[in-house]
């Protein structure tokens, strides 16, 4: 077997053509020091001319000029055999003496901003002149050469070039490991121009909104504690395009490392603390279900917000995590630290805070910026489901043409007088707060707070036993949300001899009059939205 030592090329030659040239005048002339000879193209050789170094220009190489605006300048046998040629195979070395090529030990080169120029909001006519073929050409052609060739694409690896010159080059091994982070590279590249070509340029939805084909390309970021179970391994990663806002990019400021059941409640708890529009809200969350949520006016303290979110199941919070879409105050995290919590995330801590919660030692704190919209996939054996997220701007009109939605405005009372300004706003917080709990769902709620959950049962009497029992007294004066219609009328009739005093529901039933009739009899203000929000 070769050893090390052996399997090592030494750097004579190396291809110089780079989009980014973050960190290339320490490359270069780090090169130049240790004898490697530069060859190189455009804006990149102009950069290391500018620095005085000796260096021979692609076109002078290949005795054709750069054309075309740039479009063709490394597309040429005295660049690709020099790359390509397998020197471990005497014919190969043979015919480069033939044909008066010299072949390179060292590419670096990265690609055109194709992403970056996307997200600008260019026009696709200049999207598409960042669509690289040259750069690709070159770093594909030596990662297959890995046997003869290094392969470089991040400025990141330049100290590892610079090590390897002086060390007579890199290993067999390290020009493998160079080989597919190359691979991944040009992989990660071309997903994106195969998205932006099949459902931005052109529609290959077939009119369903759909694209015809999806890719990704996904970068480990960590390896976590352990699994949904001690015995299951886990990883993070996160996008291999431009990294997206949420809480796969939060910064963890403290505590111990996260699990992956810490990461699924996480992101339950930050969804739901983002769905009050801009008041101040807490959610605190519990095996992806809301153990309390609450939101404040502006200008109130985020803990008193937290304290209403507690007060509705002090018991289920107990281990829970906390999410807010407001920073943590000192006077919040002197409340939380009294109360065992996995994790803490806000989209900051003040000072004061910080120096409170850091002195528990395991307790997770996380800064995480607003999450996106982005649309939601789950794996299912043999393949892939694929959803728009649920999101609380449903609009639209029922079978009869009554207005559906879930803006108050668009509800149509079904029941019992027309509800209060104030009880409209428990109505319109309840029906938001429904979203983040597991259907069956039923969620009473009284002044902007959560005060008892039923979630994740097989029947909706089931959830609304569950809710009035947990909410106790409080459920009388209350009011009621439901995330799907009522089957039958049993559901209600729970909820209105508990004593709440008005229902939000979908409506939607067979059995809707039933509904209707127990709410109108109790003299129960009941609205239906026409829309549901289902969480599985």
């Amino acid at each position: 077997m070769t050893s090390e030592a052996t399997d090592r090329i030494p750097l004579k030659r190396a291809l110089i053509s780079v989009y980014d040239k973050t960190g290339l005048e320490e490359l270069v002339r780090g090169l130049h020091d240790s004898g490697v000879a530069l060859v190189s193209t455009g804006g990149s050789a102009a950069l290391i001319e500018s620095l005085g170094l000796p260096v021979t220009k692609v076109e002078d190489l290949t005795g054709f000029p750069e054309c075309l605006d740039g479009r063709v300048k490394t597309l040429h046998p005295k660049v690709h055999a020099g790359i390509l040629a397998d020197r471990r195979l005497d014919s190969h070395v043979a015919q480069l003496a033939d044909l008066g090529v010299e072949p390179f030990d060292l590419v670096v080169s990265n690609l055109y901003p194709f992403t970056e120029t996307v997200m600008s909001g260019a026009s696709p006519d200049e999207c598409v002149e960042q669509i690289d073929i040259g750069g690709p050409s070159m770093v594909r052609a030596a990662a297959k050469n890995h046997p003869s060739v290094a392969i470089v694409t991040s400025p990141e690896r330049y100290p590892d070039v610079l090590r390897a010159a002086g060390e007579g080059g890199f290993t067999l091994a390290e020009r493998q490991a160079l080989a597919a982070a190359a691979f991944v590279h040009t992989a990660t590249y071309d997903v994106h121009v195969a998205s932006w070509m099949g459902n931005v340029l052109s529609d290959s939805s077939g009119g369903d909104g759909f694209p015809a084909w999806m890719g990704a390309t996904w970068n480990k970021k960590t390896t976590l504690r352990y699994g949904e179970n001690p015995h299951q391994a886990a990883a993070l990663y996160v996008n291999g395009f431009v990294p997206q806002p949420g809480l796969a990019q939060g910064e963890q400021l403290h505590g111990k490392e996260m699990s992956y059941n810490n990461y699924i409640d996480a992101e339950a708890a930050h969804r739901a603390a983002y769905d009050h529009g801009d008041r101040p809200t807490v959610a605190i969350i519990k095996h992806a279900n809301p153990c309390g949520i609450a939101v404040g006016s502006d200008g109130e303290d985020i803990a008193a917000v937290h304290a209403r979110a507690h007060a509705c199941d002090p018991v289920s919070a107990y281990g829970g995590i906390i999410a807010t879409n407001r920073p943590v105050t000192s006077a919040m995290a002197e409340t939380v630290k009294d109360i065992f919590t996995e994790v803490v995330l806000a989209p900051d801590f003040d000072d004061d805070a910080l120096e409170v919660l850091t002195t528990k030692k395991n307790l997770r704190l996380l800064r995480v910026a607003a999450p996106t919209a982005d649309p939601e996939t789950r794996r299912i054996s043999g393949g892939l489901l694929l959803q728009h997220r649920d999101s609380l701007d449903a609009e639209g009109k029922d079978k009869d043409g009554n207005p559906t939605g879930d803006d108050p405005s668009r509800w149509r009372l079904v029941a019992g007088e027309a509800a209060s300004e104030e009880t409209l706003a428990d109505l319109e917080f309840a029906w938001r707060a429904i979203r983040a709990v597991k259907s069956n769902a039923i969620l009473l709620a009284s002044g902007g707070a959560s005060v008892g959950v039923g979630m994740g049962q097989v029947n909706r009497v089931d959830s609304c036993h569950l809710a009035v029992t947990r909410a106790g007294e409080r459920a009388a004066g209350s009011v009621a949300a439901s995330d799907a219609f009522f089957p039958f009328a049993d559901g209600p009739q729970i909820l209105i001899d508990a004593g709440v005093r008005a229902i939000v529901a979908p409506g939607g039933s067979i059995r809707d009059e039933e509904v209707i009739a127990a709410a109108q009899a109790a003299g129960v203000t009941t609205y239906f939205t026409g829309t549901r929000h289902f969480a599985h």
